[in-house]
């Protein structure tokens, strides 16, 4: 963060830099006078109104889908930051990586006064497409920034005051970047604290991801701020340091090129601190912490928490002992570089077993790219997969975009629903797994890539080729392995099965259970939507159920209580059942809560309670 400058100084400064190439040196922060450097080696021209033209909803639904992840992350701190800065009239925006805004939430007026200068959802802010601003010198810096008025590149943007800081994971990679806007007139003096705060919460549960089965050290010189967001938070596996906070580094005064090649011991004179209780801790050069370890079970992957979505690690308690054998022996099969066809009922589990391949794999440490082929929309999915260059076509990013095949370089591209892939694209996407080779939209030089490839699919492949809605050539291609996913009536005992899964949801660790005559009820259910159904009502009783309770088959949604003929013979139950079950899957979208999911849906929050307690 930097010191701004006075009106008058600024205006002497921009003078001296756009209207006479002089440098303002001393009249300007250096990192604001750094930023104007590097835009006019841009070539960006101060005087210049960016084009504001809105992102098309298709475009916009796509990306919001690939960023999924990270904004179901920010959008408590999002909301929780608009509710703290609505007073001053100002928005919180969320970008990707490369600065492209994905989600702004604020007032109306401001919201479009802010469209106006192109700070709207699918516009993009880095430094070289958007000169300097706070989103992107924050990028290009790696620290918190404000910039106000002048201070902006364009002068379209002087109308502006910005407080922005990137997130980062436990590894130093830049995930995204939350800002927050107002008019430069208004003075914004907590704005950046607020944004800082935020970030400081994003990262911490970011973190927790990395800490399922690791030795974690918390540490501070005040041990009363130990377990406060201002903790250092060290993640070590083996002795070797795999992931850390921003407050750990800057205690131990290192930076982010220490991860994955630092020793416990090249840091701390003392031994690692025993699980109970704090201790003092002494760093190799004599400054000293107090310190507290947990070991975090690999079966939690975290703290327990009502609701908790099943991560891609816990799966291997949920299915019987002979599915995981193939499992195993598929994983097997994917090191040999043989494409999987994975192949079940809708909501059967297909993306969570594709997970645990790949967790399984040789190619763990590499990415794992998800492509949901029915719902990418036609007009963008060749884009979306193969990338394109500068001026591809209309409404495309200035700096191109690089394609998820070539984001699954090196790790797992997993192709759900490729039934649905329109026929004109098979024999591009069968030519990219022949040759492995990718030539983006707009033409340029092939590029090679290296990914094993998960394909998935409810429908009957074998029909399909049949029938000539799926190419033969691309289906013997991505089935030389098969691997049929069972629906839960398939299962031998699912009594058994949701007791396990109701311990994976972190149930038993809040001290709630399911009485047996419930459980026997679950365990009789069609469940028609599999997996995910059953999931949803889990979800759905563990949100609601107060702590240290037993649910009762009275707990239980109204529609389990419906017979399947009954069902079947009156269409509206049948109806009630769906608009249940859209319930239930929207509150476990939104992790539990209700207030969220009640405004998805667009109902009141009572409502939606009313309806899920029946």
């Amino acid at each position: 963060m930097h010191r701004t400058q006075s009106a008058a100084t600024l205006h002497a400064a921009r003078h001296r830099f756009f209207e006479t190439g002089q440098d303002p040196q001393g009249l300007v922060s250096d990192v604001i006078l750094n930023s104007w450097r590097r835009c006019r080696h841009f070539g960006l021209s101060a005087d210049v109104l960016l084009e504001a033209g809105p992102l098309e909803q298709a475009a916009l639904r796509a990306l919001h889908q690939q960023y999924e992840d990270i904004r179901g992350l920010c959008r408590p701190e999002m909301e929780a930051l608009y509710s703290d800065a609505k007073a001053t009239g100002s928005m919180v925006i969320l970008t990707a990586p490369d600065g492209l805004i994905l989600d702004a939430m604020g007032s109306p007026e401001f919201l479009d006064k802010a469209a106006r200068v192109a700070l709207r959802p699918g516009a993009t802010w880095s430094e070289a497409h958007t000169g300097t601003n706070a989103i992107g010198t924050a990028l290009h810096d790696q620290l918190p920034i404000e910039v106000r008025g002048a201070e902006h590149y364009f002068s379209a943007h002087q109308v502006l005051s910005c407080s922005a800081s990137p997130i980062l994971d436990g590894r130093g990679r830049t995930i995204g970047v939350l800002d927050l806007s107002g008019e430069a007139r208004v003075h914004h003096v907590h704005a950046m604290g607020m944004v800082r705060f935020a970030v400081d919460q994003i990262e911490r549960r970011l973190l927790e991801r990395e800490l399922a089965g690791r030795e974690v050290i918390r540490l501070h010189p005040d041990a009363t701020l130990l377990g406060t967001h201002r903790e250092g938070i060290l993640v070590f596996e083996d002795h070797h340091l795999v992931a850390a906070n921003r407050y750990a580094l800057q205690m131990l005064s290192i930076d982010w090129s220490e991860i994955g090649r630092c020793r416990y011991d090249a840091l701390f004179e003392s031994v690692l601190p025993h699980k109970l209780g704090i201790q003092t801790l002494r760093s190799a050069d004599g400054r000293e912490f107090q310190a507290r370890q947990d070991r975090i079970p690999r079966r939690l992957g975290r703290a327990p928490r009502r609701c908790e979505t099943i991560t891609r690690h816990r799966l291997e308690p949920i299915f019987e002992e002979h599915f995981d054998r193939k499992l195993e022996r598929h994983s097997q099969l994917l090191n040999a570089n043989i494409p999987i066809l994975l192949q079940g009922e809708t909501g059967s589990g297909k993306e969570i077993v594709a997970h645990e391949l790949h967790h399984r794999s040789q190619r763990a440490h590499g990415p794992f790219v998800a492509v949901n082929c029915a719902s990418l929309p036609e007009s963008l999915i060749e884009a979306e997969l193969f990338g394109y260059r500068t001026g591809a076509f209309t409404g495309a990013r200035r700096e191109g975009a690089k394609g998820l095949l070539r984001e699954a370089d090196g790790g797992i591209l997993f192709l759900d629903e490729i039934g649905d892939m329109p026929l004109t694209l098979q024999s591009r996407l069968l030519r990219v797994l022949q040759e492995r080779e990718i030539t983006p939209l707009g033409g340029g030089q092939p590029v090679h890539v290296d990914f094993a490839v998960i394909s998935a699919s409810h429908r009957d492949l074998d029909r399909e080729v049949t029938a000539g809605r799926f190419r033969a050539d691309l289906y013997y291609r991505i089935a030389q392995a098969k691997l049929h996913l069972p629906s839960l009536q398939e299962h031998a005992d699912l009594a058994a099965l949701i007791t396990k899964l109701w311990t994976t949801l972190g149930g038993t660790d809040t001290d709630i259970y399911i009485s047996d005559d419930a459980l026997q009820k679950l365990a009789a259910q069609p469940w028609p939507g599999n997996m995910r159904q059953l999931l949803g009502v889990l979800r759905t009783l563990l949100a609601l159920a107060a702590p240290a309770t037993t649910i009762r088959i009275s707990d239980l949604p109204e529609e389990l209580h419906t017979s399947t003929a009954i069902i079947a013979d009156h269409p509206e139950a049948s109806l009630r059942v769906h608009k249940h079950f859209a319930m239930q899957k929207t509150l476990a979208d939104c992790n539990g809560n209700l207030s969220a999911a009640a405004r998805r849906l667009g109902i009141s929050r009572s409502t939606l309670y009313r309806h899920l307690r029946g």
